[in-house]
């Protein structure tokens, strides 16, 4: 089985699912926290591969429900410089297996670790009429 780095918000019940469903397969899951990591650009680009700048970001970011960022209309350099500033606008988690990353847990390797596509487990599951997860 795989050892796993996952770059998560620390305290996100989604994440915590993720977590659970990556260490039942049998995986090792080392959880770190995406807010405190110190990225670079170089580093952060790794794990968007040739995808759209649009899907780097994630669509719940309290910028983003607000209009303030509007990811349509931003390039990959302004993109990156935003998520170095304000890493709740990274599409979680992070992940990276034997050298293989990507941005969300959707896509590979992902799915391959999990058996199969688990879509059912990529986006918040927090019911709007509970409180919003902390943005620490």
């Amino acid at each position: 089985m795989a050892t796993v780095l996952f770059y998560q918000k620390p305290g996100c019940g989604t994440n915590a699912r993720q977590i659970r469903a990556l260490e039942s397969a049998g995986h090792q899951v080392i959880a770190k926290s995406l807010l405190t990591e110190p990225w670079t650009a170089e580093r952060l680009l790794g794990f968007f591969g040739a995808t759209p700048v649009t899907s780097w970001f994630n669509p719940a970011a309290p910028r983003i429900k607000s209009g303030e960022v509007e990811p349509a209309e931003i390039d990959a350099a302004g993109a990156i410089t935003l998520m170095l500033h304000d890493p709740l606008l990274i599409r979680r988690p992070l992940i990276e297996i034997d050298g293989a990353r990507c941005a969300g847990f959707d896509r590979e390797p992902v799915p391959s670790l999990l058996g199969g596509e688990r879509s059912d487990l990529q986006g918040c599951t927090r019911p709007e009429t509970m409180p919003r997860c902390a943005e620490q």
